[in-house]
């Protein structure tokens, strides 16, 4: 059974908001940072500075509401609401996907500057989408939304699974290499669910990538995602294969950890991080910031925005303790505190780190 993109993003919502499509083994492995609390913290809560530069843009908080949606005018709803509550709080904010805008126009779901002025707000277009268009084409798109960056994803486990999905891949460090060249804006080479490897990141810095979204395995498995939409569409082939390759990938601490010693500019951890504290444990491993996607989308989902708002603000309150407690005045001081990294964690970076 075939199936529109307009179709699929409607599917990819459904499932996201109200099913159980994480991963089932693998965890993020956050949970073996630890960080080193300091019971004498010479601070006034009240003082602690969470706030950074990112893409031109100060932050209030190391907070991305990761890209979700596009493409469906429910999917233009929560756009708009969440790309609002990014503004409200001095957040950042990534779009879903614009494959439906550059395809057949969609692009009024994507538009939130008139509610998000001043928000950083992230465009979103596949590799292999990309390697079709020219570099034109792509700027139309970061331009069509006014978008700070451009994140290009990868997904290629998601696109095995999908009816009808990619298969064919080549050619997409060539293309990466053109848009970090011809675009005039930033452009973050983002995962969808699978983590980016220490490999992959010299190979993107080789050709001037500076900027990283590692979205990495323990949170919402994409390939789960389209796992059950091959399910409901009787893709029995697909299933079997999503069924195998639902907890593929590489954890997201482990990905932040790999590609922490390579020079980016910017790492920004997704991938399964449901609070401030996550945030917190990726940043001491070197992550510039958190990206949060499902948490956000299911509490919109159950609360709508007041909601929303309360689940951020809990995340905000979470970093500010983590760096209460750790004796950090601010981010950089954070950055430079003590940590312990124990259990699986330690085994992937101390088998992974050259």
């Amino acid at each position: 059974m075939s199936s529109t993109i307009g179709d699929r993003k409607s599917d990819h919502l459904t499932l996201c908001a109200t099913e159980d499509v994480g991963f089932r083994k693998v965890s993020t492995l956050l949970e073996d940072v630890r960080l080193v609390h300091d019971a004498l913290p010479d601070l006034d809560f009240a003082e602690i500075d969470t706030s950074l530069a990112l893409f031109g843009k100060r932050l209030r908080a190391p907070i991305v509401i990761a890209s979700m949606t596009g493409g469906t005018d429910e999917a233009g709803r929560i756009n708009r609401e969440l790309a609002s509550i990014a503004e409200e709080r001095g957040l950042a904010f990534g779009l879903g996907s614009q494959r439906a805008m550059h395809v057949r126009g969609a692009g009024a779901t994507y538009r939130v500057r008139d509610v998000a002025p001043t928000a950083l707000v992230l465009g979103n277009i596949g590799v292999v989408q990309a390697r079709e268009m020219t570099t034109a084409e792509v700027a139309a798109l970061v331009d069509g939304v006014g978008a700070d960056a451009l994140c290009i994803h990868l997904n290629p486990a998601m696109e095995l699974v999908q009816p009808g999905g990619d298969r064919d891949f080549r050619g997409g460090l060539d293309t990466i290499a053109r848009l970090v060249k011809e675009l005039e804006k930033p452009v973050i080479v983002k995962e969808t669910g699978c983590g980016i490897s220490a490999q992959l990141g010299a190979r993107l810095r080789s050709v001037g990538v500076k900027h990283v979204d590692v979205s990495g395995a323990g949170g919402t498995s994409w390939v789960g995602v389209e796992t059950k939409r091959a399910a409901e569409q009787d893709e029995s082939h697909a299933r079997v294969l999503g069924e195998a390759l639902w907890d593929w990938g590489i954890p997201t601490a482990a990905s932040v950890g790999l590609l922490a010693p390579l020079g980016f500019e910017t790492i920004v951890a997704t991938g399964g991080v449901t609070g401030g504290l996550d945030i917190a444990r990726a940043m001491a491993l070197g992550a510039t910031a958190g990206g949060i996607a499902r948490p956000v989308l299911r509490a919109l989902h159950e609360g709508g925005r007041a909601a929303a708002v309360i689940f951020l603000e809990a995340v905000e309150a979470e970093i500010r303790a983590a760096l209460l407690l750790t004796g950090s005045r601010d981010l950089p001081a954070f950055r430079r505190s003590p940590k312990v990294v124990v259990g699986e964690l330690g085994q992937w970076l101390k088998a992974l780190t050259p």
